[in-house]
């Protein structure tokens, strides 16, 4: 890890630090897009793209993350840097799970599944372990349940998966 990663990583449990990131985001996007999702985050944490569809406008909406690798598939979270509210992708997975994520400039279809119980606490183990700011996202967040999710590779022309005629 570079020397600027750690010290996102320490800052990262700072309300301003999340503050700053939401700004960020939309340059972000324009970088990932430029650089055909290669880099996302500016580079400094495992990042992809996830594009969903918007549960109300049915348009797809694309956020960058950052994931955790777990066997085939990668873990999201849905701490919206600590806010009371849910982040929209995360609603949008919950009304249709269906989605496409670009890891490193590979798009790929994906189904996101909601994890639960014991699945649950070990994903977010190694979400912690990844960005240890999650500790005070909780917190921040005043009780709601932040959501994680495992984003499994989805067979193309399975019903349901992107690109496919439903």
């Amino acid at each position: 890890m570079s020397a600027l990663g750690a010290l996102t990583r320490r800052l990262g449990r700072h309300r301003w630090f999340g503050t700053a990131m939401r700004l960020l985001v939309p340059a972000d996007r324009a970088i990932g897009r430029l650089t055909r999702g290669r880099v996302v985050a500016l580079g400094l944490v495992p990042s992809l793209v996830i594009t969903t569809t918007g549960r109300r406008s049915g348009k797809p909406r694309s956020n960058p993350l950052l994931y955790v690798p777990d066997g085939d598939g990668y873990v999201v979270i849905g701490s919206n840097w600590g806010q009371a509210q849910q982040p929209a992708w995360a609603l949008n997975l919950l009304a249709l799970p269906e989605a496409e994520v670009d890891v490193a400039g590979r798009r790929m279809p994906v189904r996101a599944e909601l994890a639960t119980g014991a699945e649950r606490d070990r994903l977010w183990r190694l979400l912690v372990e990844e960005w240890p700011a999650y500790q005070a996202y909780v917190e921040r967040a005043g009780g709601r349940e932040i959501r994680i999710f495992r984003l499994v590779p989805a067979e193309r022309g399975t019903p349901g998966a992107p690109g496919t005629a439903h």
